[in-house]
């Protein structure tokens, strides 16, 4: 399978890990010599309540059972998408309570790119310098790296770039601009939290001169840093909020989120001011609805602000300098990318899955699912601190 794999499906790295997937459950992936592995990465934060969970396989089955796709999105009520967006507004603050659903965390993205635009009917984005949206055209224009985006200029115009927690670039922001667009947590830059009230701030100033706020929280939102949200960590309501991977229990999805008043302009003049075939698929929708009950009829929030202090207690290594992040969206800073790099490496042949961030090479990312036990932490965090040994004697 694996020769075929590297024949025959496109890749994103000149070196994948090319693990031969058997089958998945709870906290664990099995490879196709049935070696299981600690999953401390969970999809890169997709898999919110781990494999093959429970609620959310029935809830896919029921629905199969009724009908999967009927029509194209917006056009017929569908019971697991209505309930899900009726659920989502009773968990969010006013005044979002109005949802796009989308196939994807980038098609979130460009929505919400499109609805600052359409709200103020103004051009200008403002983004942050090492900022990750997403990877379609509009999403990538407003990545803040620049290697990574080169070779596909030209991109969207009239973006500019502010640094994330540089609070005298708020004034960057004018009567010019559309929108400024901010992850409540920067996740490929290192897992960076906002300082010194900077979302707040931004969002003031974005109220002063007429532009949307729109908050990012594909890879901190449904619980994963001890809030539905992110950024109710941090005393800030956006105007747009984007969502997408531990949305949908595993299953591809995203949707923007804004109150009514702005989310119906995409109705008219132009009508189908942002159209999507698969968006609210029926069965998709069934699974975000089960994982979204599943996250806010539990106490697994709260339990992932333990869990954080527990990976805090046990990860204390001379190779770690840092922990960043919150919840369960951590990252283990370490010297340099080659010591990431062969921490993740090893710990992978001790049966434990790490994974690394976009732009920060000397992060390890921390990312388990939200129902991992505290006996799984505990072996996890075993075998990273053993592989870290390992690197450590060799240097």
């Amino acid at each position: 399978m694996k020769e075929d794999f590297l024949k025959y499906q496109a890749q994103t790295s000149p070196y994948p890990l090319a693990m031969e997937v058997s089958h998945a459950r709870g906290s664990y992936i099995y490879d196709t010599n049935n070696k299981k592995y600690l999953d401390f990465v969970a999809g890169v934060s997709a898999c919110s309540l781990g494999h093959q969970h429970p609620r959310v396989n029935q809830a896919i089955k029921d629905q199969l059972d009724k009908y999967s796709h009927v029509m194209v999105y917006g056009e017929y009520a569908q019971h697991p998408a209505v309930e899900f967006c009726k659920l989502l507004a009773q968990n969010m603050p006013e005044p979002l309570n109005k949802t796009y659903l989308v196939n994807s965390g980038t098609e979130a993205t460009e929505g919400a790119l499109k609805l600052a635009r359409r709200v103020t009917g103004r051009s200008q984005l403002i983004s942050c310098f090492n900022a990750y949206h997403g990877n379609t055209m509009g999403s990538m224009s407003v990545m803040g790296f620049e290697e990574r985006k080169q070779i596909f200029r030209p991109l969207i115009p009239d973006v500019d770039f502010i640094t994330f927690n540089n609070l005298e670039d708020i004034q960057k922001i004018t009567t010019k601009t559309a929108g400024v667009i901010l992850e409540s947590i920067q996740g490929g830059a290192g897992f960076i939290q906002p300082e010194n009230g900077f979302l707040t701030k931004i969002k003031q100033r974005c109220d002063e001169v007429g532009a949307l706020l729109i908050i990012d929280e594909i890879q901190p939102g449904f619980g994963r840093t001890g809030k539905m949200f992110g950024f109710e960590n941090y005393n800030v309501v956006p105007d747009v909020v984007i969502m997408g991977k531990g949305m949908g229990g595993g299953m591809p999805v995203g949707a923007f989120t804004a109150k009514a008043k702005y989310m119906d302009l995409l109705s008219h003049d132009p009508k189908l001011g942002h159209i999507t075939t698969f968006g609210g698929h029926p069965v998709i929708a069934a699974a975000c609805l089960a994982t979204l009950r599943e996250v806010t009829e539990t106490d697994l929030m709260a339990q992932t602000l333990e869990k954080e202090k527990l990976f805090r207690q046990l990860l204390v290594h001379p190779l770690i300098k840092d922990i960043r992040g919150k919840g369960l969206m951590l990252a283990a800073m370490v010297e340099t990318p080659e010591i990431t790099n062969e921490v993740i490496f090893k710990c992978q042949d001790k049966g434990l899955i790490l994974f690394w961030l976009l732009f920060e090479g000397r992060a390890i990312r921390i990312t388990p699912p939200l129902t991992i036990s505290e006996e799984e932490i505990r072996e996890g965090c075993s075998i990273l601190l053993e592989a870290l040994e390992e690197v450590s004697r060799k240097m």
